[in-house]
């Protein structure tokens, strides 16, 4: 027996047009919090950048009114520092870039609907050696 091809499941896309590799397991990162930058219907962030984070950038994106380093256990958030990996909304990603502040990007983890964000040159040259 086949299962057609409706029925299986879809596996999500990175910027590259390969399949989408894992952020951060430490901290948990994705909007699932399963260590993907995956997107879906609840998440209306658009959390699909991989993002290493900065001082620079969590200072930046603290002042507009999204602290990042602080920890809130309720949403099973642990608050981030200098060198952690998140899955960044795609918008405040663009944002930071727009300002000068934008954090380096992994490529293979970043969900291709970043693209509708930022284009594909912009988030090269950004990205991380990995």
């Amino acid at each position: 027996m086949t299962l057609e091809s409706s029925s299986a499941p879809t596996t999500a896309m990175n910027v590259l047009g390969t399949p989408l590799q894992p952020c951060c397991t430490d901290p948990m990162t994705g909007f699932y919090r399963d260590g993907l930058c995956r997107t879906g219907a609840g998440d209306m962030g658009a959390h699909v950048v991989c993002a290493e984070m900065t001082a620079e950038f969590l200072e930046f994106t603290k002042a507009q009114g999204n602290d990042l380093s602080t920890p809130k256990p309720m949403y099973r958030f642990p608050g981030l520092k200098p060198g952690d990996r998140w899955c960044l909304c795609a918008s405040r990603w663009k944002e930071a870039l727009d300002a000068g502040m934008a954090p380096k990007v992994a490529l293979a983890s970043t969900h291709a609907s970043a693209l509708e964000y930022a284009s594909l040159s912009e988030l090269q040259q950004y990205a991380t050696d990995d």
